[in-house]
């Protein structure tokens, strides 16, 4: 039974429209041409970035931020109150 339920739930995402894929197809077109191939030293000379010293900062920032929140999860899961009634076990009535 839970097979059908995971077929009949591919089969409605199946259904499900993306409307950014047909944007994005529907400016090239099917009979768009591919993008040029361009030589990897003539895209290592291209360093127009778009960000400011202003983007620095806010992404240094986010990285601290970041930073902060994965050490608050580098703590137990388990609290060990938990952890030792686990350990004992169930009891077989």
């Amino acid at each position: 039974m839970w097979r059908v339920a995971v077929i009949l739930g591919f089969l409605v995402t199946a259904c499900a429209e993306f409307p950014e894929v047909d944007a994005a197809l529907e400016a090239g077109g099917p009979a768009a041409d591919y993008p040029a191939l361009l030589p990897f030293e003539e895209l290592l000379a291209v360093q127009d970035t778009g960000l400011t010293e202003t983007d620095d900062d806010i992404l240094l920032a986010r990285a601290a931020d970041l930073r902060n929140r994965a050490d608050g999860l580098r703590g137990p899961v388990i609290e060990s109150d938990t952890r030792d009634r686990m350990d004992d076990g169930v009891t077989q009535p």
